[in-house]
């Protein structure tokens, strides 16, 4: 079985490359494509140092640093990789990796981490942030989202199955490509953490600091309650902004390396996240170091924090997280780091590996059958 992996883009090593480095485990021999690569050499060893067939736009002047600025390009573009000497294909899709054109001989599966949040669900939130909700650059940015809908939408009908990561993401791709999915949830490297008993009295929000994850919300909140700590751990287009605006109760620590968040997620109080994920990997590390999270009760977020291993609140407004602290604080429930821990076990590189190998197995096998 000759298998094609479809990436939207190689620049770094988060979700959607854990996706494709478990991919590569249950298919070594698979072939790479994306449209464009700029992995890191430090960080090639998660997709086994294989090289990557990409597209025109990998040679455009500022592709590196600007790639999203192509995006306009991108349906042409990933239509222009050549597939057509696969068995199977199977897209990581986010953006346009599920454009990619095959045919009738071929299985096409595509795991979907989100339809592009930027054209649908988060269109006039994203204009606003950008600035790009008038003038004329507002109006083609509007031309180019609203013809860019239009592909997405005729290319979902390409796939022949969607994989879907949550729950919330097979909503989404019910909604917006009138598709059913499978749920299989992405992997995460629980068996990299180990629970700890020993709590002490720091809250922890560990992100890249962009807009929709919502540390600035975080960091409100904890301004008003200053018997409280909060340490952050990230980067980001909004660092200083957040920097700026932090009480002294609040600290951020910047970038660091992943023993420093994993001794930090092991040793919080909690882990508090805001945004509205598509599926949340940090709040289940959190739960594998044994430590409960105060989430944002909407989104991955939903199946992957229990009432016993943590808090919600219902909106994205510094009261509310003042509240579900303060629940968090009071309501006398105790956290067994163990039993946290437990709770997301389930969620395993393992478990992945083989949800994913025998989907892909039962439909080739039904391909082969001519069903």
């Amino acid at each position: 079985m000759r298998v094609a992996i479809v990436h939207e883009w190689f620049v770094d090593y988060s979700g959607s490359e854990r996706v494709v480095e478990q991919l590569l485990q249950i298919f070594p021999e698979a072939s790479l494509f994306a449209v464009i690569d700029f992995m890191p050499a430090h960080l090639r060893k998660h997709i086994l140092h294989k090289p990557v067939t990409t597209t025109f736009i990998q040679k455009l002047p500022f592709a590196q640093k600007y790639y999203r600025n192509y995006l306009f390009l991108m349906p042409l573009a990933i239509e222009q990789l050549d597939v057509s000497g696969y068995d199977v294909v199977i897209s990581s899709s986010h953006a346009v990796a599920k454009g990619v054109l095959t045919h009738a001989n071929q299985l096409h599966i595509c795991y979907c981490h989100s339809p592009a949040r930027y054209a649908w669900d988060l269109y006039h939130q994203y204009l606003k942030e950008t600035g790009l909700d008038k003038g004329l650059k507002g109006m083609l940015a509007k031309l180019i989202l609203h013809r860019f809908r239009s592909w997405d939408l005729a290319t979902a009908q390409r796939v022949d199955y969607f994989i879907a990561n949550s729950h919330y993401i097979a909503r989404r791709i019910r909604k917006n490509y009138h598709r059913t999915s499978t749920i299989i949830h992405p992997p995460v490297d629980v068996e990299n953490f180990t629970a700890a008993g020993r709590k002490e009295s720091f809250y922890l929000t560990a992100s890249r600091m962009v807009p929709y994850k919502r540390i600035d919300l975080i960091v409100e909140a904890f301004n008003d309650m200053p018997d409280k700590q909060l340490l952050v751990i990230g980067e980001g287009p909004d660092f200083e902004k957040i920097k700026a605006m932090a009480a002294p109760n609040v600290v951020l620590l910047g970038y660091q390396p992943f023993e420093v968040l994993k001794d930090h997620l092991q040793r919080a109080k909690a882990f508090v996240f805001a945004a509205e994920e598509d599926f949340g990997i940090t709040p289940v590390e959190a739960q594998a170091c044994g430590t409960p999270v105060i989430a944002f009760g909407k989104g991955g977020a939903l199946e992957t924090v229990a009432p016993h291993t943590g808090v919600f609140f219902y909106a994205q407004e510094k009261n509310a997280l003042k509240a579900a602290v303060e629940q968090f604080e009071t309501n006398g429930l105790p956290y067994h780091p163990l039993s946290v821990r437990a709770s997301v076990e389930r969620f395993n590189q393992k478990r992945f590996r083989e949800e994913l190998r025998q989907f892909v197995s039962e439909k080739y096998h039904e391909l082969q059958q001519g069903f």
